[in-house]
């Protein structure tokens, strides 16, 4: 009987040990595939990915609560909107 406690006891650990790693990694931000600047006119600029991809902006660092889509949409009210870094992430 105290073999089979001191099982079930290890067996709880492990689960427990697995499912604190899978949440400690599931929770690190993931660093894009890619990245690019956008130098384009004023006003919005869109840029698409057709296949594979998904993209978010990163100009100050990724944001983990972002959720990379297909199309993204970039605007300024100057005469050039520079300086919009895009990160992308292969779809696998």
């Amino acid at each position: 009987m105290r073999n089979t406690k001191r099982a079930a006891v290890q067996v709880a650990l492990a689960v427990a040990l697995v499912i604190v790693g899978w949440a400690v990694g599931r929770g690190q931000t993931v660093a894009p595939d890619f990245e690019f600047i956008v130098d384009a006119p004023g006003g919005e600029t869109t840029i698409q990915c057709v296949k594979g991809r998904k993209l978010a902006w990163v100009e100050r660092g990724v944001n983990s609560n972002a959720i990379p889509i297909r199309t993204f949409k970039y605007g300024c009210t100057g005469s050039r909107c520079s300086s919009a870094r895009v990160g992308g992430w292969l779809t696998r």
